[in-house]
């Protein structure tokens, strides 16, 4: 697996001396830096030097410390003197970067770099072969699989307008688009890529069972789909599983769907659900399938 300049750099020191460096750092530029900004534009600065610096980290969570170091000891440190709009502004830049609807997701955990090579040898894509990174937050999952196959379309969509743009910049070669993965049809899609959550891959199923062609494959980073065995089962070198399942992933009883969504509307449930083609899909529990209604 490859690394980047900062992972490498990281190599020589042990953790968590990274952490202390990166913490260390961001005070002495926030110090520094008010010499000749506000104070509120020298805690951006440390802020994005954080963030920057979080590359050094080889895990997400260890990027994630490396980040949130300093905005967690400033944000406590002020806490006495911010003022409430002061509070209202750094919510707003909060919901900016993760809006509230993205919260029933996965919050930003990056692919690792070169993740996806060995699945590259067990599904050689054709060239001009369409695949979506469902989800792409920063980029990382486009780079991986630009990576693996240099040679498909690259597709990649994000509900927060400030990860898309950050996304499109890093992957000036991949197609990045602001929207709802769950709203997106991947019906066009040789293959869509996830790194979510577990309690997303029942919604995923549901998706690829009533959108994805036959022959398509749905590839998923850590969390595999409930009760379908995947066709190819890889482990990344750090120990993560990589599963890939060719579509159709299962069998649906329409017989049985019909009587579950007749149930459904006697005992008036409506649980959350995912749009496909214009209908919400709602995902039955223990199974694949779902309940249709027209809206």
């Amino acid at each position: 697996m490859k690394t980047s300049f900062w992972q490498r750099r990281s190599l020589s020191l042990v953790w968590p001396l990274p952490a202390l460096v990166v913490w260390g750092g961001a005070w002495l530029l926030f110090v520094g830096v008010q010499r000749w900004l506000p104070w509120w534009g020298a805690a951006g600065w440390a802020v994005v030097f954080s963030v920057g610096a979080s590359l050094w980290g080889a895990t997400w969570w260890r990027r994630a410390l490396l980040a949130l170091g300093f905005p967690l000891s400033f944000a406590v440190l002020a806490a006495g003197s911010l003022p409430a709009w002061g509070w209202l502004l750094l919510l707003g830049g909060l919901l900016l970067v993760y809006p509230l609807n993205a919260w029933r997701d996965a919050p930003v955990f990056p692919t690792p770099a070169g993740a996806l090579d060995g699945l590259a040898q067990v599904l050689p894509l054709p060239a001009g072969a369409r695949v979506l990174d469902a989800g792409c937050g920063l980029g990382h999952g486009l780079c991986a699989l630009h990576q693996a196959w240099p040679q498909v379309q690259l597709h990649g969509v994000e509900w927060s307008w400030v990860l898309r743009w950050v996304s499109a910049l890093r992957c000036p070669w991949a197609r990045v688009r602001q929207g709802d993965m769950w709203a997106v049809d991947w019906s066009g899609y040789d293959l869509v890529y996830l790194f979510q959550r577990p309690e997303s891959m029942t919604r995923a199923t549901v998706k690829s069972l009533t959108e994805m062609a036959d022959g398509a494959w749905l590839v998923s980073l850590n969390f595999p789909l409930a009760d379908v065995a995947p066709t190819h089962h890889l482990t990344l070198p750090d120990g993560r599983p990589l599963y890939a399942y060719r579509c159709p992933i299962a069998s649906v009883d329409r017989h049985r769907v019909d009587d579950d969504a007749q149930a459904g509307q006697r005992a008036d449930l409506t649980p959350p659900g995912v749009w496909v083609r214009g209908e919400r899909v709602y995902p039955l529990q223990h199974r694949p399938g779902g309940q249709r209604r027209a809206h």
